[in-house]
């Protein structure tokens, strides 16, 4: 019986409790005919979580697991987070794992597998891939087992090792049958739902790892010495100070990929960008269709979009299917256009420098880099804590860059150590990994080029709702007491070193983007010193926070109580995560930004490990600095038409408090030449096209930053608009109407 951690979807809470006391929950394959089983976990501590995991956003294991597996020893942990989507609060997750020991009858290998479900049944896809995946990788790792038994009839098929050609093969062949038997499924529909899948087959018996990838999940490989604290404060703290080096085990099969490019549009498919699909920006080649913005001289991470409009596939004939990838189980449709669930494989013979092994969805990797992931799961000694706070950090990216946030799922593998003594290396060659349009190379990790570029850029749609918020922020007169608040009861001396720590700080955060050099200097000025003592909680989960913090010095947990539960204890909950600052590492996190945009319950609790030093930002004062230099700003601007040139400054302030912000999204037209005039507008943020047509000659012009149009508003003399004006990005504008500028003017 192969043991896994899958979701059972209708049987009823008394008939699991039942199968996970005895052990495992049966099932059998309808399509397949392979008898297989899902246990909870192989602890007693999953039975109350298998209860509970359809109620709260994260599955997780109750504690980190140990196996050892011929030569290896290891440590391993999972962590599953559900997705937040505002407009479908309860859309399952599409994630989904798998945990197999004593796989396939031998006790020395054990099989790890994520897979990333989309599409409308993407969840029941990911699910069946879970459990349909390493029955066939066990089906045709025994087929061959037992042919090469009869060859060599004095070995039994458990004595039997097979080359590393021989367990490719196998797990080549499992893919494509069960992407076959996904497409027979009769109670769900892959034809325009499928899944990812990356698997980590370790076999200890040779100290090996065959990794399979389909999709744009990933593998990574932690190498380097790591050096143990054996202090009691650091154990305690469940900490350790590492250099790790992240090798990437997988690559991405995106359109990113020139090779993968290639492959696709041999078919006849299409690679265009959703924006390029919807007319919102150019494609190069009109005639044929191929948009050279994805030819093989682009440079990643610098001409590609970064702000989550990847390059996807589609068919000539329509606008669709519109995958962000190149491979994947399922996706019948996509197949045609060259969607392939064909994996790419390494194998690999661990050794004595190898540390870790992460398999995670990409809901991992949209924000943040292999070396970053592998520096944060590096800090801990347990792979559990590493999950958490691997997760914690890109939920908290996600949330900060967009509205939602993706499915994020990993598993972490912490490899204690490698008896090489076991390995039979003479009989392991190392890996060729062969792609199209290469001869091959013998290496032992992937090739990191045309890897899918970390996002650096928040969505239209978080920008928005930021314009939106600060908008309302600035304008919102507030109540008594933050009317009677005073910026210069805060203010304090800094020195270079403080605003330099200061500034590197909220450079990272989005709530700052966009601030002028004046409000900058105020908010250095306006930051308060807070010291705090070892126990003293900053912030407590459930209660209106009213600042943001930076951290100077010291270490603070983040403490969460899981959704649906109470702090009974006064505990905070569980430690997903550890800040840590100092000035001589140049470390300083940040937490609590929303705080200063509105008045909402704290998401976690914020405790004080250490004595250390926080710097704070009140949210009235950053309103305050705000409202300042937006209007200081838009002083500057007017004071350069002729109109307002000589204006006294009481009445120029009247004019300035009366413009309104509106923010408007890329390929909308503001203004049309010929047009009643009726607003004067100033630009903020963002860019436009201005365009004159007279005599049949056409005039355009990009306005930027701090430029105006519609000046003719101010003017008694035209009633018309002179030229059409057309954002070319999200763009933010100051506009007051002509009605207000005549009565306040005149």
């Amino acid at each position: 019986l192969y043991v896994s951690f899958l979701k059972p979807e209708k049987d009823t809470p008394s008939l699991i409790n039942f199968l996970v006391k005895m052990g495992c929950i049966c099932s059998k394959d309808e399509d397949t005919g392979i008898e297989t089983s899902a246990a909870a976990s192989g602890t007693r501590k999953r039975d109350s979580h298998l209860l509970k995991h359809r109620e709260s956003r994260i599955e997780t294991a109750q504690e980190s697991k140990t196996a050892v597996l011929g030569g290896l020893k290891i440590r391993y942990a999972y962590l599953s987070q559900r997705g937040y989507y505002p407009d479908d609060a309860d859309k399952p997750n599409q994630d989904a794992y798998a945990d197999i020991p004593g796989f396939s009858g031998n006790q020395d290998d054990q099989f790890f597998a994520v897979f990333d479900g989309h599409g409308r049944d993407g969840d029941k896809c990911a699910q069946f891939a879970a459990k349909s995946l390493p029955m066939f990788v066990s089906k045709y790792v025994e087929k061959l087992k037992l042919k090469e038994e009869q060859k060599q009839e004095a070995l039994s098929s458990k004595q039997i090792e097979l080359s590393k050609d021989q367990l490719q093969a196998a797990c080549l062949t499992a893919h494509v049958q069960c992407n076959r038997a996904m497409h027979k499924r009769k109670d769900f529909d892959d034809s325009l739902s499928g899944t990812t899948a990356i698997s980590c087959f370790i076999h200890g018996a040779r100290n090996r790892i065959t990794i399979s990838n389909v999709g744009d999940s990933r593998a990574i490989l932690g190498q380097g010495g790591l050096k143990n604290s054996t202090s009691d404060d650091d154990r305690n703290k469940n900490k350790t100070s590492a250099n790790i080096r992240a090798l990437p085990l997988s690559r991405d099969q995106t359109p990113y990929r020139r090779d993968e490019r290639t492959r696709i549009r041999a078919t006849g498919a299409r690679i265009l960008s959703l924006d390029q699909m919807e007319g919102l920006e150019p494609i190069n080649d009109e005639v044929t269709g191929i948009d050279t913005t994805w030819d093989d001289d682009i440079v990643l991470g610098e001409e590609i979009d970064e702000g989550g409009d990847p390059p996807r596939v589609w068919s000539p004939d329509g606008e669709y299917p519109g995958t962000a990838f190149t491979r994947s189980l399922g996706d019948v449709i996509a197949e045609e256009l060259g969607v392939s669930a064909e994996p790419e494989m390494v194998t690999r013979e661990l050794n004595k420098d190898d540390k870790i092994i992460v398999l995670a969805s990409d809901g991992v990797f949209e924000f943040l880099t292999n070396q970053s992931v592998m520096d944060i799961c590096a800090k801990f000694k347990d792979p559990l804590e590493a999950c958490r706070a691997v997760v914690a950090e890109s939920y908290e990216l996600w949330l900060q860059y967009e509205l939602r946030t993706d499915d994020i799922t990993m598993v972490c593998i912490f490899i204690d150590s490698v008896d090489t003594s076991v390995s039979r290396s003479s009989l392991l060659k190392k890996s060729i990994i062969n792609f199209e349009n290469t001869t091959g190379d013998n290496v032992d990790a992937m090739p990191s080029e045309d890897t899918k570029p970390v996002r650096k850029y928040i969505s239209i749609e978080k920008t928005k709702q930021l314009e939106t918020m600060r908008e309302s922020m600035i304008h919102d007169i507030g109540d008594e007491l933050e009317q009677d608040f005073d910026l210069t009861d805060l203010f304090t001396e800094k020195s270079d070193d403080d605003k330099l720590l200061i500034g590197e700080a909220i450079k990272a955060s989005i709530i700052f983007q966009n601030i002028s050099k004046n409000q900058r200097e105020l908010i250095y000025g306006v930051m308060e010193p807070i010291n705090v003592k070892k126990g003293d909680w900053i912030i407590r989960q459930g209660t209106v926070g009213d600042r943001f913090y930076i951290i100077d010095h010291g270490q603070f947990e983040v403490r969460i109580v899981p959704e649906g539960e109470e702090d009974t204890n006064g505990n905070g909950g569980n430690t997903v995560h550890v800040y840590c600052g100092s000035r001589d590492t140049n470390a300083h996190p940040c937490f609590g930004e929303l705080a200063l945009m509105y008045s909402a319950p704290r998401a976690a609790s914020i405790l004080a490990q250490t004595d250390g030093q926080l710097w704070g930002l009140h949210r009235y004062a950053f309103k305050k600095i705000l409202a300042s230099g937006e209007r200081l700003g838009l002083s500057k601007v007017l004071k350069d038409i002729d109109v307002f040139d000589k204006m006294e400054a009481e009445k120029l302030e009247n004019i300035v408090s009366s413009f309104e912000e509106i923010t408007i999204g890329r390929g909308e037209t503001i203004v049309k030449q010929g047009d009643a005039s009726e607003y004067f507008y100033v630009i903020a943020s963002g860019a436009c096209d201005m365009t004159i047509i007279n005599d049949g000659e056409e005039t355009k012009t990009r306005l930027k930053a701090n430029d105006y149009f519609a000046q003719e508003v101010l003017s008694s003399e035209s009633s018309k608009y002179s030229a059409t004006v057309v954002t070319v990005s999200l763009t933010t504008f100051l506009k007051i109407k002509k009605l207000v500028v005549n009565r306040l003017v005149n």
